[in-house]
């Protein structure tokens, strides 16, 4: 007997539920017309990490612990004297999450992440960039279950880019309400 392959619960309900709705909201006469998640990154400032290579490094295997998958250095294209920075020096760090990877991230941030952040008052629904790309800050990464409180020497700041399929942000918005985005102004 086969053993069934595991699936992300929201990539489930996406295919069972999410994809329905849209059809049926939007009039989609095809289903590859239905707007779906194509990726989420995730982006860190290190902005201290010029006087201190150290917390490059501990930033970086935070948000890896966070994505579950080795973060990029980001390096500086320019220098700047006034930051005290040189060109090629690592000032933040990113990972692009795509397949089952992005719905379980996508899961822990919406049920776990959000509802830690200290007065939380919901996702506000005009970050929108046009083309049906939500983005949204974080200024704490402790709010995600994987990271040890105790053993974090200093909290850092998290910018999150959900892209989509969508064509238009009020495509892209409702899917998003699908999937239980805590927006708080639509």
């Amino acid at each position: 007997m086969a053993e069934q392959a595991y699936e992300p619960r929201l990539k489930t309900v996406y295919r069972e539920r999410i994809r329905a709705a849209m059809k049926e909201k939007f009039g989609y006469t095809n289903e590859m017309q239905v707007p779906r998640l194509d990726k989420i990154v995730l982006n860190m400032g290190i902005g201290e990490a010029v006087a201190d290579s150290k917390k490059a490094v501990a930033a970086m295997k935070d948000l890896g612990a966070i994505a579950g998958q080795k973060p990029i250095a980001t390096k500086a294209r320019n220098s700047v004297a006034q930051f005290k920075i040189r060109e090629g020096m690592t000032i933040g760090a990113k990972v692009t999450l795509r397949a089952d990877r992005m719905y379980e991230f996508l899961d822990r941030l919406i049920t776990i992440a959000l509802p830690r952040v200290k007065d939380f008052r919901g996702l506000n629904g005009n970050s929108f960039d046009g083309r049906g790309n939500y983005a949204m800050g974080l200024k704490e990464h402790i709010v995600f279950p994987e990271i040890n409180y105790d053993q974090i020497d200093q909290v850092w700041g998290m910018d999150i880019v959900v892209a989509t399929t969508a064509k238009t942000d009020d495509e892209a918005r409702a899917l998003l309400k699908e999937f239980q985005f805590p927006f708080n102004n639509v």
